[in-house]
């Protein structure tokens, strides 16, 4: 058994959302042990000094696309599937390394996702935690369908949703990602900003469709996210039952009533809409992505503010892999959360306790608190001070394994 010991000056506490100072966390293998002020008792313990840094349960990205890296405008159609599952791997990598020791990724092709996930948990490759989505869910001409001219044929393992039209085909294509092993069911429920063809606001699933997702996700024990910048298309995705709105950049106060109501998570995903419009068509993006990138985040930041307000939870997630929006640099987001008035040790929280609660894993992860999977990164710098440290992640550990520092 490997006994470590943590000693920190400063540790974030993500159940009670304070720092706690001069306190030391005792790890046995994979599981933490206990936290208590600092104490001369250590022995039979390695001693790891973090006394300089500021310490966080290990992070959790709830909206990752591991199948891409920031690609001014990503197609994949020249990727094989293998090739999408070794770059998949070292995505994930860049993302662990930057704290992340827990991602739910939300959409990718081939079920490499699966695969990955799998291999990491076995041991045999070197990751964070996953929780996967497979190809997601989508409407003929939506979000997650591909625009080929018709003369084109897309093989359907390689194509980037799963799409069908009608409640009876939408349960079909629902339990068939739960036949091949992923933990959560992502659909389309509007427009996208980075789809062509498609009216980013506009509702592209009727609440059927919505329905007959959520309920596999209900019978089959696993979560839903939605993909959702329109009003009436987060309604429904709500009303359905799903557990998260992932974006949500077009929110009245009915949308917002509902979510608090019916207790479901908004991952903001600030950074992906950002990043499009900051670096813009002069550095490569299409013209109609930040033009639709402008139209979505323009309400956000009042969106948010209301959701908060009104006590829905919001769980942090990045989108990684969007233009210019880099795995393993997605500590950004924090900046950005800090920019729409959500103070910094609430914005860890999303990140910690708000995300472990969201993928339903809060007993094993999200916290450092005795009998817990022993997650935890450290950061060059006090976030209460400068959010940029967030940024500068310099020690990693995973199931009690130090991967950095």
């Amino acid at each position: 058994m490997s006994c470590k010991v943590i000693k920190c000056s400063k540790m974030f506490d993500s159940e009670n959302q304070q720092v706690l100072e001069n306190v030391m966390i005792f790890v046995n293998d994979n599981i933490i042990e206990k936290v208590c002020p600092w104490t001369d008792e250590t022995e039979g313990y390695e001693i790891i000094d973090l006394t300089d840094k500021f310490v966080t349960p290990g992070l959790i990205d709830c909206h990752v696309h591991l199948s891409s890296n920031g690609e001014a405008n990503p197609s994949g159609g020249q990727k094989t599937l293998g090739d999408h599952a070794f770059f998949m791997m070292r995505m994930a990598q860049a993302d662990l390394m930057a704290g992340f020791t827990t991602l739910r990724s939300v959409g990718d092709p081939g079920f490499n996702d699966v695969a990955l996930r799998n291999a990491i948990d076995r041991g045999e490759i070197v990751g964070p935690r996953l929780l996967v989505s497979g190809p997601c869910l989508g409407t003929t001409g939506g979000h997650a369908d591909s625009h080929y001219n018709p003369y084109i044929e897309e093989s359907p393992l390689a194509a980037s949703g799963n799409i069908a039209d009608g409640p009876d085909a939408m349960l079909k294509a629902a339990r068939y990602n739960v036949k091949h092993g992923v933990d959560v069911l992502k659909f389309m429920s509007t427009g996208g900003v980075m789809s062509k063809g498609t009216t980013v606001g506009a509702q592209q699933m009727t609440f059927e469709e919505m329905r007959a997702i959520c309920e596999v996700a209900e019978m089959y024990g696993v979560i839903t996210a939605t993909h959702a910048h329109g009003t009436n298309g987060i309604k429904c995705a709500v009303k359905a039952g799903v557990t998260s709105v992932e974006h949500g950049m077009i929110l009245d106060d009915e949308c917002i009533e509902e979510m608090a109501k019916r207790g479901t998570f908004l991952v903001p995903t600030i950074i992906a809409a950002e990043r499009i419009i900051v670096m813009g068509a002069e550095a490569g993006i299409p013209q109609f992505m930040v033009d639709k990138a402008k139209q979505v985040l323009e309400n956000h930041k009042n969106g948010v503010t209301k959701a908060r307000a009104a006590g829905v939870k919001l769980a942090f997630g990045t989108d990684s892999g969007t233009p210019y929006n880099f795995h393993g640099k997605q500590g950004y987001e924090f900046q950005l959360m800090q920019e729409f008035d959500i103070p910094v040790l609430e914005a860890l929280t999303c990140a910690t306790k708000n995300a472990s609660e969201l993928i339903r894993r809060q007993d094993t992860v999200g916290s450092i608190t005795a009998g817990k999977f022993a997650d935890i990164a450290a950061f060059d710098g006090d976030p209460r001070e400068d959010i940029t440290a967030m940024t500068r992640c310099e020690f990693v550990m995973k199931n009690g394994v130090v991967y950095k520092g």
